[in-house]
């Protein structure tokens, strides 16, 4: 039987006539950090996206805990242990810190919803700061980290991240990264889509490379870093 939470198999996903995925293999072990990098374009949001059936695979599986899901509800997989930090962080704007922590917790009830705001709180103290703060009014960074946050309020057992570095300064990026090699130490399942080849290679244990829709290579986060091709291509030469 496999051990992996999540499964790639063989899959294939199109915008109308355009293929964006193609037979499409990985896996993601219980409480391993895995990364994805490619170019922008690559298709990996959308590998992220199909996992909740937007858009929905054409070919293949899709397995989560050894479940096939690639036909299931997007409100199944939330509610499968399965949460998300979008590309854009997406937080809503109008909404304080705290509601948009609560929102988080929709997949599961508000049961833990105290106890797991002081623990977000504790995680991200930024946060704590501006609890009572609207959304909008936050940087780029503070709004990335309660997008993290908020994900983390459904006490998902994989956490996905699409592009957490996405248009911050290099601290913050660092402090970002700092947390979740925190969240890894303590257990969490970390799938990572990440054009900062760097940040990323150094987190994971182990990591893919997306060219075109397809995986192209494969290997720990310690042997893609040192890679001659990969350093080339993701890494400018460094």
């Amino acid at each position: 039987m496999s051990d992996a939470l999540l499964e790639f198999r063989e899959v294939d996903v199109f915008y109308g006539p355009i293929q964006a995925l193609q037979s499409v293999s990985l896996r993601v072990n219980q409480g391993e950090t895995v990364a994805l990098i490619g170019a922008n374009g690559a298709g990996k949001s959308t590998l992220l996206m199909s996992i909740f059936g937007q858009p929905r695979i054409s070919k293949g599986q899709i397995l989560f805990r050894g479940e096939d899901i690639s036909r299931k509800s997007t409100h199944f997989v939330a509610s499968s242990g399965i949460a998300q930090s979008p590309e854009g962080r997406r937080v809503f704007p109008d909404m304080t810190v705290e509601e948009n922590l609560l929102m988080g917790t929709i997949p599961i009830g508000e049961k833990y919803a105290a106890e797991d705001l002081q623990s977000m709180f504790e995680l991200f103290p930024r946060l704590k700061e501006r609890r009572k703060q609207r959304a909008m009014t936050m940087s780029g960074g503070e709004q990335q980290m309660l997008a993290i946050a908020r994900a983390l309020m459904s006490r998902p057992r994989l956490l996905l991240l699409d592009e957490p570095s996405l248009g911050l300064a290099p601290i913050v990026v660092k402090q970002i990264f700092h947390t979740l090699r925190e969240l890894a130490r303590n257990g969490m399942t970390i799938f990572l889509v990440e054009q900062n080849a760097h940040h990323a290679l150094k987190l994971a244990d182990r990591a893919y490379v997306m060219v075109n829709g397809q995986i192209r290579m494969s290997g720990t986060g310690a042997e893609l870093l040192v890679n001659p091709q990969v350093r080339k291509a993701y890494l400018g030469g460094i």
